[in-house]
């Protein structure tokens, strides 16, 4: 199979915005050259280099860009169409932001080569202290830690992403043995993955992306997660009632979460009470939310405390906020 290079030309301010409405439209996998990181990179090195290769000084020139992989079938065809509609709005939406010119680029790259490609940027990775994600093609090196072995696939997230990472911090300091999770918005399934590994006894993983689910079902099973302990569903959690259902009752009985989590973005987890508050332990649920890009923190935190959640903490990471609320 072909895929399609997704290059969208910005500005380093608008890269978290941009990435954001990436993510909210299913996409997880992306690539950034910003040409200010670039930049001062260059500029550090020069005192203690001999040499700058000309070829990288004509780098400094070169904008910042968002690059995505989609694949090129009907579907990853339509995602483009999407993709090209959502990120013309943003000017519109986000008027503080200079977004550039947000020119879109394509390549057609085939997959041996965008896998090769991809495997360089993708390393072992701690997070936390309790957490190591290692690539599936890299070797497992002796740890105390939790070790979670991942291939996302060619269009989900890998873990080194900032809005993951927050999420997986509160998740270790949150977690507890036995418990039950829900994951909205699962990708990869690397947080409800990492949590059972983590010593939860159950996860429940959502996506409204079907190419998702069997990717973290693969990560699962490559973890050696039985198919009891980790459950997955294909829908979209505002709207399809029967898949509520699903989610909140069992065959023998309704169903509890003690951590409910969604990295997902601002918009949608500002409409994701109802559904939290019906999922989550009345006396000790945590609901973890990520994703959401700092401009946009207090108007979630404000939208959670108005749908009657408390404000435990909040952290956050290179323009990345995640929060942690419990019901009232």
């Amino acid at each position: 199979m072909n895929w399609i290079e997704v290059s969208i030309e910005t500005t380093s301010q608008a890269v978290d915005a941009v990435c954001a409405k990436l993510i909210s439209i299913g996409i997880e996998g992306m690539r950034i050259e910003d040409s200010l990181d670039f930049q001062e990179f260059i500029e550090d090195k020069k005192a203690t280099w001999d040499y700058v290769d000309e070829s990288l000084i004509e780098q400094k020139k070169a904008p910042t860009a968002v690059i995505v992989y989609l694949s090129d079938t009907p579907e990853g065809r339509d995602t483009l169409s999407t993709l090209r509609t959502e990120v013309a709005l943003l000017p519109s939406q986000l008027e503080d932001i200079n977004f550039g010119t947000l020119k879109i680029s394509l390549n057609t790259v085939r997959e041996s080569d965008w896998e090769e490609s991809w495997k360089q940027y993708y390393k072992i990775t701690p997070i936390g202290e309790k957490l190591l994600i290692v690539p599936e093609w890299e070797p497992v090196p002796e740890t105390n830690r939790s070790v979670f072995i991942n291939d996302p696939g060619l269009a989900f997230g890998t873990g080194t992403h900032a809005s993951t990472r927050l999420s997986l911090e509160l998740l270790e300091k949150h977690i507890r043995q036995g418990d039950n999770l829900l994951d909205l918005g699962c990708g990869s399934g690397i947080l409800s993955i990492c949590g059972l590994l983590m010593g939860a006894d159950r996860a429940t993983a959502v996506d409204i992306d079907p190419n998702a689910v069997p990717i973290a079902m693969k990560n699962a099973e490559r973890n050696s997660i039985s198919p009891e302990r980790f459950t997955t569903y294909v829908g979209d959690v505002l709207t399809d009632k029967q898949l509520i259902d699903r989610i909140l009752q069992s065959n023998s009985g309704a169903l509890e979460y003690r951590i409910v989590l969604a990295n997902i973005v601002a918009d949608v987890i500002m409409r994701l009470p109802p559904l939290v508050k019906a999922a989550i332990s009345k006396e000790d649920g945590v609901f973890i939310a990520s994703g959401i890009i700092e401009p946009r923190l207090h108007e979630v935190e404000n939208a959670l405390v108005d749908a009657g959640m408390n404000i435990v903490e909040t952290i956050t990471s290179e323009g990345w906020s995640a929060i942690v609320a419990q019901t009232s």
